[in-house]
């Protein structure tokens, strides 16, 4: 039989076992935006190989998600390893570690009879740490379809042996088919040489700010040292932070947020302004919501609306954005777009109605990227009508802030935004604006929590150590099924509430576990991160029914509403978007150099902060983040979409793998609500009215979306330097 070619890939020896390796070209720093399937097809090629893109675009990206399997020289066989994330109600599956969930469907063609390769009955498939140092049975293979088993390592091999018997849990059997997952691409960057003398092409105003110059940006102690060059690097923006010309002693204390109780018509004052702000022993200045970090929380019933006075008392231009609330256009806080930008010192007036039960949020709308970093944000619960529960309730949000090695806060570009690439991530994680949260409670309790995410960047992976977790509810409503879950994954923006019990006492913590990456020698490491505890007495909590919070409930009004909308799984999309990005010819060449060796592989989420030098230099003259639909090539604010008020939109939106950085985008529209009907093409077993969508680098998602809400609105990327960079649109419904 005639061996079957497959281009671009190696077989190199690793451990007694041959292992592909393949090898891409990089993406060109002109064109990121330009397809190019790591492996080409070539003439031949069995269907067990993975696919080509799907030209539809509702699949996941081959290159990211599907092994191809390699066969022993003395065989013919082929096959493909394709990795689908696991069941998931969030749009990433990860563990409560961090480590992402694949399902292993093994797909082979020409596996001979197993008898006629020795004393073996069963062929099996395996995956393994690149050292082999660990192991896992994934299941018994044949030809044709199977779905192995779940891996979760985070760069691993896939082999299918024949071996002596269906039980055994070690290989012992000889190899028969071998390959390994893209990550195992991730390669260091030392291995390419960087200018050692770059120049000074920063001048002196860049340089300085009434603050000082431009300090170093923190570096992780965890991860290798940036390449050399770098640090004669600087964002090409004046550096700014707030209250440069204040005396910060004489500013108001920052105060714990304070709960206000609205009622239909009643009027808010709320002013945005500077405030005294200590985190972990050092004083800043800082922008707060009426002194108060987070802002004031706002608990109103269901179909209230309010009247808020706002003044505007910081030094920069500002507007508030009613972050998922179905509200008239005319006050959703867009400045240049529904309302000019609210100049210092002046007021403006926005009446709020609130239409659907659920937690939102309020936020500066205008650069968000150093406003709402700094403050200016805070939680709304708009309470179902009707609703008379006594439960207990925790309104948590989750942000983090950027400190240097000398312990001043990380200045902001004042005429643009600078990590315009892979965003700002802080180092310095918070709750509730406090660097630990604390509760008590008692045995046997069971909690309501309620997550917003108010980072510029950060996606999070928060879970409480030892309690069990049920799902709940999302954006704009509850789940037609609630859901137990190992740990809630947080985009920005996004809101998830989930139940809590505490059947032990002591101390209970709740943690962010990620797996970061070092970029520089292309490695995983875990990153844990104590947010605070919760704290469980001895003594047990009366008159709570353990036994209901283990029954998962089936909200059936939910169901009636969201159940009919499957009918458009089927439907072709209406709309269609795809995420990129497009450097400029002023990105710096050695940013160029380490960027194109990151292109062998993206993670589907980046976790965390780990490539602190590279980060902060590129501004938004450096890169353009695009929202572009593939139909027309527009991009961004060219996109013309006119809806009318009741149309039920279907938009595809993918995050294209081929692109010069691709990293995840949390997707927010502005005025309406939506469910995921489908991610990668298949369906969302379990619906949920949302407003921002989190899609990993690689994956598509098909919305439909309820235009229900008239106006002029906007939909962008809520990583806040993304939007800076022009990851934005406008859509009318009429």
């Amino acid at each position: 039989m005639k061996r079957r070619s497959r281009p671009l890939l190696l077989p190199v020896l690793l451990g007694g076992a041959f292992i592909q390796l393949a090898v891409s070209k990089p993406a060109h720093a002109q064109q990121p935006q330009t397809p190019s399937p790591l492996i080409e097809p070539a003439t031949g090629i069995s269907s067990a190989n993975c696919p080509s893109e799907d030209s539809s675009g509702t699949a996941i990206d081959p290159d990211l998600y599907c092994i191809d399997l390699l066969s022993t020289p003395d065989l013919d066989a082929t096959g493909s390893a394709r990795l689908t994330p696991a069941p998931s109600p969030f749009t990433v599956s990860v563990g409560a570690d961090g480590h992402q969930l694949y399902d292993v469907t093994i797909v082979a063609t020409d596996l001979p009879d197993v008898h006629t390769l020795g004393p073996y009955t069963h062929y099996v498939a395996w995956s393994a740490t690149t050292t082999l140092s660990a192991m896992q049975r994934l299941g018994d293979v044949k030809n044709g379809e199977t779905r192995a088993g779940r891996t979760s390592f985070n760069k691993f091999f896939v082999f299918v042996t024949a071996e002596p018997d269906g039980i055994t849990e070690s290989r012992r059997g000889r190899m028969v088919l071998r390959g390994m997952s893209a990550s195992t691409r991730l390669g260091a960057h030392s291995i390419q040489m960087l200018p050692s003398a770059l120049g000074d092409t920063t001048s002196a105003v860049h340089r300085m700010h009434m603050g000082g110059p431009w300090p170093m940006p923190p570096m992780d102690p965890r991860v290798s040292n940036a390449m050399p060059g770098l640090d004669r690097l600087l964002p090409q923006a004046t550096p700014f932070l707030p209250g440069a010309l204040a005396n910060v002693a004489t500013l108001p204390a920052a105060l714990p947020r304070r709960v206000l109780d609205l009622r239909d018509g009643d009027t808010l004052a709320l002013k945005a302004g500077l405030v005294r702000r200590t985190i972990n022993g050092r004083t800043y200045a800082m922008y707060a919501y009426n002194n108060q970090v987070p802002g004031p929380l706002l608990r109103v019933q269901q179909d209230a609306t309010i009247i808020v006075n706002f003044t505007n008392a910081i030094e920069l231009p500002s507007a508030i954005h009613w972050h998922g609330i179905r509200l008239e256009n005319a006050f959703d806080g867009v400045a240049h777009v529904t309302q000019d930008p609210v100049a210092p010192g002046s007021t403006f007036r926005y009446r709020v109605h609130f239409p659907d039960a659920g937690i939102y949020w309020y936020h500066a709308h205008h650069r968000e990227d150093i406003e709402q970093d700094m403050g200016l944000y805070g939680n709304i619960f708009v309470r179902a009508t009707g609703d008379r529960s006594s439960r207990s309730e925790e309104m948590l949000m989750l942000d983090d802030i950027l400190i240097s090695d000398d312990g001043r806060l990380m200045p902001y570009g004042l005429e643009r935004a600078t990590h315009a690439i892979m965003g700002r991530f802080g180092n310095v994680l918070l709750v509730n604006g406090q660097t630990s949260y604390d509760k008590n409670v008692q045995k046997g309790e069971i909690v309501r929590f309620y997550f917003t995410n108010a980072s510029n960047t950060r996606t999070w992976n928060v879970s409480f150590d030892g309690a069990q977790m049920k799902l709940v509810a999302s954006d704009a409503g509850k789940y037609e099924r609630e859901e137990m879950i190992e740990s809630v994954v947080v985009g920005p923006a996004e809101r998830y509430v989930v139940d809590v019990r505490f059947a032990k006492a002591g101390a209970v913590a709740l943690l962010n576990r990620v797996q970061a990456i070092d970029h520089v020698l292309g490695s995983f490491f875990p990153e844990v991160d104590t947010l605070g505890y919760v704290h469980v007495a001895e003594q047990r909590a009366a008159n709570v029914d353990s036994t209901a919070f283990l029954r998962l409930a089936k909200n059936r009004v939910v169901i009636a509403q969201l159940d009919p909308l499957r009918k458009y799984l089927d439907r072709p999309a209406d709309k269609q978007l795809e995420l990129t990005v497009k450097p400029t010819a002023s990105l710096p060449f050695p940013l160029i150099q380490l960027m194109r060796i990151d292109t062998m592989y993206f993670h589907p989420i980046e976790w965390s902060g780990t490539m602190a030098m590279m980060d902060w230099i590129p501004t938004t003259t450096e890169a353009i983040w695009m929202l572009r639909e593939p139909s027309t090539g527009l991009v961004n604010n060219a996109i013309k979409w006119n809806f009318k008020r009741g149309d039920l939109v279907k938009v595809r939106i993918t995050n294209l793998r081929h692109s010069f950085h691709g990293m995840q985008h949390p997707i927010h529209l502005h005025g309406q609500r939506f469910v995921i009907l489908a991610t990668n093409g298949h369906p969302n077993p379990n619906l949920v009215w949302k407003d921002t969508v989190l899609l990993p680098v690689g994956m598509t998602a098909d919305l439909l979306v309820d235009m229900s809400n008239p106006g002029l609105w906007m939909l962008h990327c809520h990583i806040a330097e993304h939007l800076e960079a022009g990851m934005s649109m406008l859509f009318n419904v009429r």
